[in-house]
């Protein structure tokens, strides 16, 4: 049994908020609401967007029409170029079962050749463009995450975890590969050695042992009494995502956007970082700062 970890001892103390779930306008159909959405209001301005994968009875399998949706979400998000109204985008699921249990195989079977290739070349798109969206990112994972369920959320900046979920790249026990990005997004997060193993085997990962390895950033505990009650391990996952992403919206926005272009490129040291840098010091936001920290107060920032 591991440990006990106080993952969001750092965090402050925020009032419950609430907020109604809504049908994504991107889903083809009301009857077909592949991806809900959640708008939670950021401090200062704009709001978290909250994607909540909802194909409960395919484990959230990646099908056309849900991958349809997360390319238009995705799509939008970086319309807005990180100015926007979208302050942070946060992915979770509305089922129990599964964040994701990667490509749905029953309709990859009706697949023609052309077909599959499309619906890749799509698949590795959106990846690529979810993976540099210019505004904080986080997957809620509370249970299952195979395959591409996994490389969903290798994508994203950060990764929550519930201690009773389970993740894994089961790909080569099907005779195939990682293909949407498991094999390069892998090693940079874990290292090769790691990466090659959970590969090469294809076993799957404890919660506990994802947040060891560094394939997870919060590890949230889900006693053994919690795990049979229905939602509760995934909303405690998701509730702890979107803490999370409010506790990062507290920051400045051009900050936060300048922060993720320093450590995306990490390789060029400090030439990112001073570029990046160069970014905020003319910015209304950081007179703002020094302003509200002379005179006691919080920051009111409007990422100007």
């Amino acid at each position: 049994m591991p440990p006990r970890l106080p993952l969001s001892a750092t965090l402050r103390p925020r009032p419950v908020l609430s907020f109604r779930v809504t049908v994504s306008r991107f889903s083809t159909s009301s009857d077909d609401a592949v991806i809900q959405t959640q708008n939670v209001p950021a401090p200062g301005s704009g709001s978290v967007r909250v994607l909540l994968l909802n194909r409960p009875n395919a484990r959230n399998a990646i099908s056309r029409s849900l991958l349809d949706g997360l390319t238009q979400h995705v799509k939008s998000i970086a319309a807005e170029g990180g100015t926007g109204p979208t302050r942070a985008l946060v992915i979770g699921s509305n089922a129990d079962a599964a964040f994701c249990a990667g490509a749905d195989l029953k309709e990859r079977a009706k697949m023609t050749a052309e077909e599959t290739a499309s619906f890749l070349s799509q698949l590795r798109s959106t990846f690529h463009a979810l993976s540099t969206l210019p505004i904080p990112t986080i997957s809620a994972v509370s249970s299952m995450a195979l395959g591409g369920g996994l490389e969903l959320a290798l994508c994203t900046h950060l990764r929550v975890f519930g201690s009773s979920c389970t993740v894994g790249l089961p790909e080569t026990r099907l005779a195939i590969i990682p293909g949407a990005g498991g094999t390069y997004r892998l090693p940079a997060l874990i290292g090769v050695n790691r990466a090659r193993d959970l590969i090469l085997t294809g076993r799957r990962v404890s919660g506990p042992e994802s947040y060891f390895m560094g394939l997870c950033d919060r590890l949230v505990e889900v006693l053994p009494e919690e795990e049979g009650k229905e939602g509760v391990p995934r909303e405690k996952v998701l509730r702890e995502s979107i803490k999370l992403a409010l506790g990062i919206c507290e920051g400045g926005p051009i900050a936060i956007r300048q922060a993720l272009k320093a450590v995306d490129g990490w390789e060029k040291g400090e030439v990112a970082e001073n570029e990046a840098y160069a970014g905020v010091m003319g910015t209304e936001d950081r007179f703002e700062a020094l302003r509200a920290f002379a005179e006691k107060r919080m920051p009111v920032y409007k990422g100007r």
